[in-house]
This record gives C-alpha cells, structure tokens and sequence, in this order.
C-alpha cells in the first residue's frame, strides 16, 4: 500500500512542486489551509502531513498562535498517529561558514523567530513524529504565478529586478542554495526510510550572488554591480542528512538547474 502524504499549501511555489513530484511515488493529496475544514477526512487519513502554508502575519509580526498555521494543524489532530514535517528556516541561525544542527541559534527578524518558537512547540508536542527542515535558499519557478505570494524568494527578487531593467548594485555574499528538485527528492527519501528529527536542508557549498545571477540570466547580469559585503554570508552543513539519505548534491548540478530555468 502507497504512503498516504497530504500536502497543506497546494498553490505555494514548495507545495505544488512537491504536488507533482511525490504524485509519482505516493498516493499525494493537496489542499489549501482554508480547505482543512471541509477536508477532515483527508486530513485525519494521512500517515505524512507537509505544511507548506504561511500567514502573512506571521512572517512580517511577533509570534501570535493564531497565526500559527503549524501549531494549529497539529493541535486540530489531537493523538492521531502521523509524521509531520515542518519547514523551518536557515534564518534562525547565527549567519556563519559551515552551520550545524548544533550551531548557536540567533533569529534576527520575526519570521526566524517565529519559526524558532513553532519548532520548540513541534518537538514537545510531537517527539519522535517530527521531521523538522531547516532549509536554505530554494531555486525554481512558481507554478501558480498569479497566486498570492506572502514570501518573496530570491528568485523572485531577482524576476523582478530583471523586469524593471534596471542597473542595480548588490552585495556579493556567498549564500547557500538548493534546487527545487533536490528538495523534493530529500523529502522522497525521508519518508522511504521512515526517517525523523532535526535536520540542515542545502548544498552545503559557497555561491556568491555574483555567480547564481550569472547563471539564471547572463545578459541581465551585465546591469548588475557588485560589492563586497560578506555580513550575511552563510553555508549550511548537510553532513547529518546525506549521513542518512543516499544522495548527491553538487554544485556543477546547481549551475545547470539555474542555466535551464527559462525566466
């Protein structure tokens, strides 16, 4: 019998992606976070629960719980036996080379700290029925363009600064970044292997915003000016992850998503 996995958020750029890529190995389905009152059935039968829904004021304000989309989900199955992933956020960390699960948690907005107090509440209330993603930046497009979108991505900046074409100056930080299909093929192999716990999601390597830009569009780069300012720069270690899931993750394949991506 297929893995059930329902998927809260079916429009969002992580949610519909993941729609489409799990549908191939387990019986999927997706709704949005207003439809969980009419889909009670859908809900209480899943054994994997991905929320992938956001309140608005939950990104921009103080943490409230009835902003808490997570909290409320997980309160509203009451014991029901369930796996549920949580998306958390590189945000909560102190920006640095090489971060570990381990390494010393420092939110410097709301939304980081926000996620950082869903997490604590998760892992209390669930134990060993969690699998908690902290998880760099994601590459790819948005297959629902017209949704309402209450978290812009770097991808998204980087659309919208190429549509008003204009020449801009940025920051030349080194992020770190992980393609939308290296994404869903971690969460493909969390579940296969039954896997739970805490864990670092991302290539694990230096980009420079200088050298992604490159790569999602070289003739807008031409109207991009860099400057040194490494204040923000981080990398995520993902040894603990690939220690449990057999997977690579290059950033040779990195390049290539970004070169393919027709924006």
């Amino acid at each position: 019998m297929k893995k059930r996995i329902l998927i809260i958020g079916k429009k969002s750029f992580i949610g519909s992606n993941l729609k489409n890529y799990l549908s191939k190995f387990f019986d999927v389905n997706s709704i949005s976070y207003d439809d969980i009152k009419n889909k009670k059935k859908i809900l209480f039968s899943a054994s994997y629960i991905i929320n992938t829904s956001i309140h608005k004021n939950y990104i921009n304000k103080k943490y409230d719980k009835k902003f808490d989309f997570d909290r409320k989900i997980v309160t509203k199955l009451g014991t029901k036996k369930f796996i549920y992933f949580f998306l958390n956020s590189r945000k909560i960390y102190l920006p640095k080379i090489n971060i570990t699960e381990l390494s010393k948690l420092k939110p410097q907005n709301n939304y980081a700290k926000n996620k950082l107090i869903t997490e604590k509440y998760l892992k209390k209330k669930l134990g060993n029925k969690l699998i908690s993603l902290r998880i760099s930046n994601v590459i790819g497009k948005r297959k629902f363009k017209k949704n309402r979108n209450n978290h812009n991505l770097f991808l998204d900046n980087f659309i919208k600064y190429k549509m008003q074409n204009k020449k801009i100056i940025v920051n030349d930080d080194f992020k770190d970044f992980i393609t939308i299909d290296h994404f869903c093929l971690i969460i493909k192999n969390l579940i296969n292997k039954n896997i739970h716990g805490t864990f670092n999601v991302s290539l694990g390597r230096k980009v420079y915003v200088s050298e992604i830009t490159k790569w999602l569009n070289k003739n807008y780069f031409n109207n991009i000016y860099f400057k040194k300012k490494n204040t923000d720069s981080f990398t995520l270690s993902n040894k603990k992850l690939l220690k449990r899931i057999p997977i690579k993750i290059s950033k040779k394949e990195l390049k290539i998503f970004c070169k393919k991506l027709k924006i």
